[in-house]
């Protein structure tokens, strides 16, 4: 959903109004707001950040946080999640996790939703990667894939028992066969 508003509106002004659910983006001037996930996108990004915390969280290599605002190079987006080395985390003085996230992720995943149009969401990881990040990827669960882009790299399609890059601190190594098998529920582990 777009909103058109009067006047253009500022990166700053965008920011002082009150958060929306689900949440809005700022790109390119425009506010968009993000369609509400669904079944199939909520277990995704939920096992994904499961996952990738369970292996890096304890040794503090990294953190996958669920719809985190980030903000930088002119754009306020929500990725679905946002993969944060530890180092790069911007705690506070007191070693919390701070409310503004001012950097681009170190890796970022966007899920598909029906309501999407791929291209903007496409935008946005290639909007992270020009800021710094390291890793995009557009996981479509319609036809089981995940488009992997990287710096300076031709995007990679993944599917079935291809292996799918992922950062190289992060100690876990997974298919695109798997992270789909974990839309079956019946008899999951």
């Amino acid at each position: 959903m777009t909103f058109t508003l009067a006047k253009p509106i500022t990166l700053t002004s965008f920011l002082e109004r009150p958060e929306t659910k689900p949440a809005s983006e700022f790109i390119d001037g425009e506010i968009i707001q993000k369609p509400m996930p669904k079944g199939r996108h909520s277990r995704l990004q939920g096992k994904l950040c499961g996952v990738i915390n369970q292996r890096t969280e304890d040794a503090k290599v990294a953190y996958a946080f669920p719809e985190l605002r980030c903000t930088f190079g002119g754009r306020s987006i929500v990725p679905d999640v946002v993969v944060l080395q530890w180092q790069n985390i911007p705690f506070t003085a007191v070693g919390e996790v701070p409310d503004n996230f001012e950097i681009a992720p170190d890796w970022t995943i966007e899920i598909l939703s029906p309501e999407q149009k791929p291209n903007k969401v496409i935008g946005n990881i290639l909007h992270c990667l020009k800021y710094g990040s390291r890793l995009g990827w557009f996981v479509d669960p319609d036809d089981s894939s995940i488009l992997v882009f990287q710096p300076g790299q031709q995007p990679v399609l993944c599917q079935g028992g291809d292996r799918i890059p992922i950062l190289a601190t992060i100690p876990l190594e997974l298919t695109a066969e798997q992270v789909f098998g974990w839309l079956t529920m019946q008899g999951a582990d």
